[in-house]
């Protein structure tokens, strides 16, 4: 699985003009499924995300977790991760699970992100989303768990 973390100080995701799902301070998540993932990678993803140490303590330094903040999580899939540029002009998105099953993975993935944290939000899977977001610090992590 493919994840982009954005460290935010709100963030919400819009779909035909309805708000589907907002936070504040927190993380937003872009999540992509590829073919072969499983539900295992899905909850190591999960796990490492919600342990990750990238918020400040009292002294500045990224020592803080998004449980040990208890801040918001914002879930959005976000199939263009998987996009493959070195062809051309036009990316190719064929590292991208199938629909089917990166609907299943995006589902199973908000399902357990609900039961583990308390406040999580979510895009609409496959719709066309406007993502807005002020990105704090900026932090920007790009992650793969294989």
């Amino acid at each position: 699985m493919i994840a982009v973390l954005q460290r935010v100080r709100e963030a919400r995701v819009e779909v035909a003009g309805r708000v589907t799902g907002a936070i504040g301070p927190g993380l937003l998540m872009l999540v992509c499924a590829e073919p072969g993932d499983t539900e295992a990678q899905a909850d190591k993803l999960l796990a490492k995300l919600l342990k990750l140490r990238i918020f400040s303590d009292a002294a500045g330094k990224m020592n803080k977790s998004l449980q040990d903040l208890g801040g918001g999580l914002l879930i959005v899939s976000q199939f263009t991760l998987a996009a493959d540029t070195s062809g051309g002009n036009r990316p190719s998105f064929s590292g991208a699970a199938p629909a089917e099953q990166g609907r299943r993975l995006y589902d199973h993935l908000l399902a357990r992100a609900r039961e583990l944290h308390p406040v999580v939000a979510a895009g609409e899977f496959g719709a066309d989303m406007q993502v807005h977001l002020v990105n704090d610090g900026p932090v920007t992590i790009p992650m793969r768990i294989q």
